[in-house]
């Protein structure tokens, strides 16, 4: 079994990054660079009653970085969870900063690793219904924070078109119009 023999910090700002030596399954040992910066939520809010979506557009690093034609995604409302928050917490936080909405019922999809290969993050995914009387504050996320984030509201239709032709590229919101695809058809 894969062990965890080391792990020296390297660099700590915004997020952390470790140097790990670890020894695989067969016996060699290796050293892997891991960034960490905490669990994450994620939640795609949507008004089953007018069947659109709330959504960020911001821009991302890592595909600017990357040089994407165009760093700035389209996404569901995510963000981290507070140290001693519970995840919903963390959802209905990020939903309201985001976006300006309160949620009902949340519904779980489950969590997943962002990107197992190089990051610690964890991200648990949910979906929230709103009503267009949820719609409290005007989103845009916090000033003291740098979040340049611009709130959308899109038609579900609209969203899958986009899913099913590849011009959606955010995985988590991959993820989650997909479940809420499965959970709730009749919405599309």
């Amino acid at each position: 079994m894969s062990r965890l023999i080391s792990k020296t910090p390297v660099y700590e700002g915004w997020s952390k990054l470790y140097k790990a030596t670890i020894e695989l399954d067969s016996g060699v040992v290796i050293s892997r660079e891991v960034e960490d910066h905490g669990s994450a939520v994620a939640v795609l809010p949507y008004d089953p009653e007018r069947r659109v979506a709330l959504l960020v557009r911001q821009m991302r690093t890592g595909p600017l970085v990357d040089g994407a034609a165009d760093p700035h995604l389209l996404e569901a409302p995510a963000g981290l969870v507070d140290p001693g928050e519970s995840e919903e917490v963390a959802v209905r936080r990020e939903a309201l900063e985001e976006v300006g909405a309160t949620l009902g019922v949340l519904d779980s999809v489950g969590s997943a690793y962002s990107c197992p290969g190089v990051s610690t993050e964890r991200i648990a995914l949910y979906l929230g219904a709103y009503a267009l009387a949820d719609r409290v504050a005007t989103g845009g996320g916090l000033e003291e924070e740098n979040e340049e984030i611009e709130v959308i509201e899109a038609p579900l239709a609209d969203l899958a078109r986009r899913q099913d032709d590849g011009t959606l590229n955010d995985m988590k919101t991959l993820v989650l119009l997909s479940a809420l695809r499965l959970r709730r058809p009749e919405l599309f």
